[in-house]
């Protein structure tokens, strides 16, 4: 069984003079029982075997990684997933890790080999960390009309509002990375418009320098923000026609199927990077299941 030419790419080669080689007897995977063939390197001497390039390699509670992927993706927490599959925590927390870091390598994969966009949409949505005194923006990009998520970036930022005198009281000064994150996944999405894309967006003043920087020859468009709608997460708007449905409708999407997104939740994300590999893994599940 040869492995797929993306996951040769995604996962480290074991030996780098692997082209001739025979067979080498094989062995029952104990968690599956699968009969997985081994072989020997000519060259290095080395032995490896089908499962050696597979993302799941050492992995010791494979069988779970399928309806893991699907809960965690689903509305449910680690804790919760935990608790109804009779497994450790700890070995939750490993899977997520895991499938989280293989589904930021496949959203970006998989969206080089999809059509070019012609219309694409973005804008913030914010959450926090730990506290809410402590917020973050997630900056979300969609394709108009089919909703596929093309990328996202998680930043810090300072507290706003009532809650910025206690912020800085509590936790000090906060730096604020929404421009240098924005401007990163820019720079990530250019390869994915087509010649003359229309980019559509509120009228968030701190958008148009970005977009004209980074999308030349582009056509960027704006819209004046509108009241949400609580049954919408406050994602969705209230009333009448909506030109960043797309966007909102998967923003709202998210708060629904992301635990810790959730507007009222003890759920909360404790690190960022934890959130960053959530939103991946929902994004697998948005562009390929739900869609």
């Amino acid at each position: 069984m040869a492995p797929a030419p993306f996951v040769r790419d995604l996962v480290p080669n074991r030996c780098e003079h692997r082209t001739s080689f025979v067979r080498r007897g094989s062995y029952y995977r104990s968690s599956d029982r699968a009969l997985v063939q081994r072989y020997l390197c000519l060259n290095c001497r080395r032995s490896f075997s089908d499962a050696t390039f597979s993302p799941c390699f050492n992995q010791k509670k494979r069988q779970f990684n399928v309806i893991l992927f699907r809960l965690l993706s689903g509305g449910y927490s680690q804790r919760r997933a935990a608790f109804d599959l009779h497994l450790n925590r700890k070995t939750v927390v490993r899977t997520f890790l895991r499938l989280g870091s293989y589904a930021q390598k496949i959203l970006v994969y998989s969206n080089t080999l999809l059509h070019r966009v012609s219309v694409m949409e973005f804008d913030d949505l914010e959450t926090f960390e730990h506290s809410k005194c402590k917020p973050l923006s997630i900056t979300l990009a969609v394709e108009h009309g089919s909703r596929r998520i093309l990328g996202f970036r998680v930043a810090q930022m300072p507290a706003k509002g009532p809650l910025a005198k206690m912020a800085m009281k509590k936790y000090g000064p906060r730096k604020d990375e929404r421009i240098v994150k924005r401007e990163e996944l820019f720079i990530e999405l250019k390869d994915l418009l087509a010649p003359g894309a229309v980019i559509k967006s509120d009228k968030n003043p701190h958008y148009a320098p970005a977009v004209a920087k980074h999308f030349a020859g582009h056509i960027h468009r704006t819209f004046k923000g509108r009241r949400g709608c609580v049954v919408g997460q406050g994602e969705l708007k209230r009333g009448g026609y909506d030109p960043l449905f797309s966007l909102n409708h998967t923003a709202a999407m998210l708060r629904a199927n992301i635990n810790r997104l959730f507007r009222r939740t003890w759920c909360t994300t404790k690190k960022r990077e934890r959130l960053e590999l959530h939103l991946a893994l929902y994004a697998i599940n948005h562009n390929f299941r739900l869609l």
